[in-house]
């Protein structure tokens, strides 16, 4: 009795895992172009907000600012390279700079340093 139950829990949490992992956004698809624009928007006002708060130092805003001019211009060439096209390897990549980009904007939010 015991073994079929936790034989029916293990199978019911192994399904609820894999139902969540498909629903949540971890499918291999490209994002489409008009979600990599969205995400620079996002980002550049997430680094106004915080240069306009304080939680943001001139020199983090100016470095950051950078990094968002780099991605920028590398969709760019990318664009250009094919048509003004993104290809579905470009959007992967330029999804994972994203990715890495926003987590530095967190950090930098985040690290109680104060401009003064």
């Amino acid at each position: 009795m015991k073994r079929t139950i936790v034989t029916t829990l293990a199978l019911l949490s192994f399904s609820a895992v894999a139902a969540f992992s498909q629903s949540s956004g971890t499918s291999s698809a490209a994002p489409t172009g008009k979600t990599i624009q969205q995400r620079k928007v996002n980002q550049q006002k997430r680094i106004g907000q915080g240069a306009k708060s304080g939680s943001l130092t001139a020199g983090e805003t100016a470095k950051l600012e950078k990094k968002e001019k780099k991605i920028n211009k590398e969709e760019r060439n990318m664009r250009r390279d094919n048509g003004g096209k993104l290809t579905a390897a470009d959007k992967a990549k330029l999804n994972h700079q994203q990715n890495k980009m926003s987590k530095k904007i967190y950090k930098k939010k985040h690290n109680a340093r104060k401009r003064g």
